[in-house]
């Protein structure tokens, strides 16, 4: 069968948060073991330093100023017609959708937030997530929620989960659901970008470690860890990981703020 396809993306995850590039804070146990198992590729760079240009330049494969797509959106720019992946471009998930995969977006998208633009007008079958840049971590509620909402395709939901663990959810469940036939998961996670929120459960784990903000940051990371494996282990009990490529990566480098 043509494989299955996982790309997962971390946000803002600098280069030295990972176990597997030496680092002794940094418990990453299931993408140590994708290290592993897996090829690293050490010399490669995304195409931007900041989030929604890297991620044009990803999903389809061009480098974004060959469309004019070099910039992050400014906070008026983000909701204008004019801003977003242009839509003579096409898309991984177009491509392998015209190759008979069932594809879905779980997570950030920040590619536009315009009906055309929208992530089920860019070759996914199924989207569960926010438009927007980025979204807290706990439920929220008012004029901010209302200006970037939970999405599960285009009807607005009220998620009550940490959001980490809902996008693991909403994987894992499409993984299950489409586990007999070739599919495209693309998993662009808003951690561990700001703002740093974790669950105080996470967060008891690293509670030796001197400095809050480090903490929780350490907390969030675990938590992204957790629904890394959380993906991987639905993929082994349908004994897809010798059909899946898997692949992993941040949109860009970490603050360092």
């Amino acid at each position: 069968r043509p494989p299955n396809v996982v790309l997962i993306v971390a946000d803002d995850q600098g280069w030295a948060e990972l176990g597997c590039q030496g680092v002794q804070d940094v418990p990453t146990p299931h993408l140590d073991r994708l290290a592993e198992k897996g090829a690293r590729f050490t010399q490669a760079y995304v195409t931007a330093s900041v989030c929604s240009p890297s991620r044009a330049g990803l999903l389809t494969g061009r480098y974004q100023q060959r469309f004019g797509h070099e910039f992050n959106p400014g906070r008026e720019a983000a909701d204008a017609a004019s801003h977003g992946l242009p839509l003579d471009e096409k898309t991984i998930a177009d491509h392998l959708k015209a190759a008979g995969y069932r594809a879905a977006a779980i997570g950030k998208w920040h590619l536009g937030m315009t009906e055309a633009m929208h992530p089920l007008g860019r070759g996914f079958d199924t989207f569960y997530g926010f438009l927007h840049g980025g979204h807290g971590y706990f439920p929220t509620t008012g004029r901010r929620a209302k200006r970037n909402p939970i999405l599960r395709d285009r009807a607005v939901v009220t998620e009550s989960a940490y959001l980490t663990d809902a996008f693991a959810r909403e994987a894992v469940a499409f993984v299950r659901a489409h586990h007999a036939k070739p599919f495209f998961l693309y998993l662009p996670f808003n951690a561990v970008h700001t703002p740093l929120q974790a669950p105080d459960e996470d967060r008891a784990r690293f509670e030796d470690v001197a400095d809050a903000d480090r903490r929780t940051y350490l907390a969030m990371q675990w938590a992204m860890d957790r629904a890394v494996g959380a993906v991987v282990g639905e993929l082994e009990r349908h004994a897809l990981l010798g059909d899946t490529l898997i692949l992993y990566v941040s949109d860009n480098g970490g603050p360092t703020r």
